[in-house]
């Protein structure tokens, strides 16, 4: 049995975490943490004013915890879902201790130091993890994860916005020389549970943000191999994803081109479900733990779309699937 602790719990995707956690059968959650001046320490996860869908389910306390010593021998998988700068400078406690850990955040996506003083906004200290930090893109870098004591799992939109284009890239079928085009769309969920104006939901209309500035448009282009645009907005719903991405294929390249090369990489994905007729919807993918595709082409013009559950596909059910891939587990273990 895997002794688990989440850092960060409170949060929407700690949440979403603990719920897929409890239900491990090869899982056991020995504790969850907040950060010390957290107004949710003491509390339990389950609480009214937290995550009251968990009563009955996970009734487990929050700790506010600076020092983790005292459990570091009684833990074997950290999830990191905590702030960018807060996962690059506890990560390497765990790791250094033996821990495997699977970090939400972005301190370890890309490795390049400069990628996090321009985007990020601090100066990377630990380039020895980051190059030994595996990039969780679950259905890619299986064989990766499977050795991995660092996983990174990516952003919510690199999720949708890569899973669609990679097959297209892989097979080359893809233009590259007109960058696909990315126009996304997040619920105010995935702005985190910490309150401003900009995601009150009574606040929020549909806008796009971050034009060229983004720091998932650098992480999409590292991990693609190809520079996209990305135009990242924030719509006024709860969660979920929606992406339309637009792009160009070679001359020659048929519809039936582009079904067989998704279908050769996820037919046996269980977590990527592909539409040949229709266009899937955000209502197909909200707490559910897959990313749905579909296309269509028109002479060389590839219209994508994809959908996904950001605080779930777009983060802690990959999270979770990346674990069971590490140790061998059913890859849906937990999730469906």
């Amino acid at each position: 049995m895997l002794k688990a602790l989440i850092v960060g719990a409170s949060g929407y995707a700690g949440a979403q975490l603990a719920y897929y956690l409890n239900k491990h059968p090869q899982v056991e959650i020995v504790g969850l943490t907040v950060s010390e001046n957290s107004l949710d320490a003491g509390k339990l996860i389950s609480d009214y004013d937290l995550h009251p869908q968990l009563k009955g389910v996970v009734d487990l306390p929050l700790w506010a915890i600076a020092d983790y010593s005292s459990l570091i021998d009684n833990v074997d998988i950290v999830f990191l879902a905590t702030e960018h700068a807060v996962s690059h400078d506890i990560a390497p406690y765990f790791l250094e201790h033996g821990c495997v850990v699977f970090d939400l955040s972005g301190a370890f996506r890309v490795n390049s130091e400069q990628f996090y003083t321009q985007y990020y906004g601090f100066t990377h200290q630990h380039q020895q993890w980051l190059e030994r930090a595996v990039y969780g893109l679950a259905e890619w870098n299986a064989h990766k994860i499977k050795d991995a004591q660092l996983i990174a799992v990516p952003g919510c939109y690199p999720t949708a916005a890569q899973l669609p284009l990679k097959p297209i890239i892989e097979d080359g079928l893809l233009d590259s020389t007109q960058w696909p085009v990315i126009n996304a769309v997040s619920g105010v969920s995935g702005a985190g549970r910490k309150a401003s104006l900009k995601n009150h939901f009574c606040e929020v209309s549909l806008h796009a943000y971050g034009l060229f500035t983004h720091r998932h448009q650098p992480e999409i282009a590292t991990h693609l191999a190809q520079q996209v645009i990305f135009i990242p907005h924030l719509g006024n719903f709860k969660r979920g994803i929606h992406a339309t991405i637009t792009g160009r294929v070679k001359e020659g390249v048929m519809a039936e081109d582009v079904l067989n090369a998704l279908n050769k990489y996820y037919s046996q994905k269980p977590l990527i479900r592909i539409y040949q007729k229709d266009w899937p919807a955000l209502k197909s993918v909200v707490g559910l733990p897959y990313c749905d595709i579909g296309f269509v082409l028109n002479d060389r013009h590839l219209i994508m779309i994809s959908v996904e559950d950001n605080l779930l596909k777009g983060a802690a059910a990959q999270a979770v699937q990346c674990m069971n891939i590490r140790f061998g587990f059913d890859e849906t273990m937990s999730l469906i």
